[in-house]
């Protein structure tokens, strides 16, 4: 366990992990990029509750695999205290897969930081995190019809960072909150709301749309009530209709900033697992040498991109003699060849309604092309073929062998059954040589 001195400190970091040298690393990081940091070291879990019953951290890193309790079961045991429950807490593994993040999400664990990507650049994930917490920093939503009791909370909430859009009537909110594009960064991140307004819709009616007619979980848009009723037939009512919290007026500022920074925490967490579902995704249905889809991904979305799509055409494309170039030049030159090619494609359908995937772990690519004519087809694999016989990758001539197939709209055929046709095209292709195009339907 290594304290650094405790004098004007800018940031009390805790870091536990059972490896000592990646302590040592990673304060010594730590202090040579924060000026007046003060850091506690700890092998295990059990030694960090120790600590954090007598000190209050600003940050604390954890790696998943302790000895004794894991890294998971520690932020259970922080988010219980009183003293550190809204402190950020990041797990630094390597092994974070979507059950674990859920998982890890609903013992209140803040971020991942995925270990392989160095410590250095951990330092910069730990700064950016202190920086963001140091205040509250979000976007709300404010509802209040009473100007008086409107201008006051929100001038209170901006004092403390926030961003805040104010509006007089639960109709207003919804319409904002309808108009907004989901793939906006930059949308609410909080909802609070009076929950009696005037108008012909209330503040809980509001809460109700938000949760049924929105779709938005208490995690993707958590709500604050705020009512001056404190019954518990009220509080039944405020969380029936979907609220996360609920405050009492008069407002008191320490009780509203403590309940906003813990549903801006739910917040940041909902967005951390969907950016890192969405990242889990990608590697899951990329192929890692050529950057296409992988053949995963082409048998299960394959289809329905088919069935919404008009005019399809399914394209083999198969790099020629590529055995030989690697008994020629190795195995590592075919996989760059590979990777070119992939990234070629790739590339050159970016803009059309398509799919591209390697099929399988081999040198075929399949191609899956919407909304083109029969009568261009042959044009474009013709095209295709003598783009990729220009490329030249590593300064070795290659060619392409192509066999396709296309269904109109009527037709409707399986996806097995359009690459059985391009396969038993390109079958056909190779019988005649190398370096052409074949179609199924001539």
């Amino acid at each position: 366990m290594i304290p650094s001195p405790i004098k004007e400190t800018s940031a009390r970091i805790m870091i536990v992990d059972r490896s000592e040298v990646a302590r040592s690393i990673l304060s010594h990081i730590l202090q040579k990029e924060m000026q007046n940091i003060y850091i506690v070291t700890c092998g295990s879990a059990e030694e960090a509750l120790e600590y954090l019953n007598r000190e209050k951290f600003d940050l604390i890193t954890t790696a998943l695999l302790l000895p004794g309790l894991d890294g998971l079961d520690l932020c259970h045991e922080i988010r219980k205290s009183d003293k550190q429950h809204l402190t950020p807490v990041i797990v630094v593994s390597s092994d974070a897969d979507t059950r674990l993040l859920r998982e890890g999400f609903s013992a209140g664990v803040t971020d991942y930081f995925n270990k392989s990507l160095g410590y250095r650049r951990l330092v910069e994930f730990i700064k950016d995190i202190i920086q963001r917490h140091a205040g509250l920093v979000g976007k709300v939503l404010y509802v209040e019809d009473s100007p008086s009791t409107a201008t006051n909370t929100k001038m209170l909430m901006q004092n403390h960072g926030l961003q805040i859009t104010h509006l007089s009537s639960a109709e207003e909110a919804l319409a904002l909150l309808e108009g907004a594009d989901p793939q906006d960064d930059n949308n609410f991140d909080v909802v609070f709301t009076d929950f009696f307004l005037s108008g012909q819709m209330t503040g809980g009616d509001l809460l109700y749309a938000i949760r049924t007619q929105l779709h938005k979980s208490r995690q993707e848009l958590p709500v604050l009530v705020v009512t001056v009723q404190d019954n518990e037939d009220c509080q039944a009512d405020i969380f029936h209709a979907g609220a996360n919290d609920f405050i009492t007026k008069p407002v008191i500022e320490e009780v509203l900033m403590a309940r906003i920074k813990s549903l801006l925490l739910i917040k940041h967490q909902y967005n951390v697992l969907q950016r890192y579902s969405k990242d889990m995704f990608q590697l899951a249905t990329t192929d890692a040498l050529t950057g296409t889809k992988n053949k995963e991904y082409l048998f299960s979305d394959g289809p329905d991109f088919i069935q919404k799509h008009t005019n399809i055409c399914l394209m083999m494309v198969d790099v020629d003699h590529l055995e030989q170039i690697n008994e020629e030049h190795g195995h590592l030159i075919g996989d760059h060849i590979l990777h070119i090619v992939g990234n070629f494609l790739t590339t050159r359908f970016q803009d059309k309604l398509a799919v591209v995937a390697r099929f399988g772990g081999g040198k075929k690519f399949t191609l899956i092309i919407a909304n083109i004519a029969q009568q261009k087809t042959i044009t474009l694999a013709e095209s295709l073929r003598q783009e990729l016989q220009s490329l030249r990758p590593e300064g070795i001539a290659i060619t392409a062998t192509i066999g396709l197939t296309w269904q109109n709209n009527g037709d409707r055929h399986t996806l097995n059954t359009l690459i059985a046709n391009a396969d038993a095209a390109l079958h056909q292709a190779h019988e005649h040589g190398y370096n052409l195009t074949k179609s199924y339907f001539n």
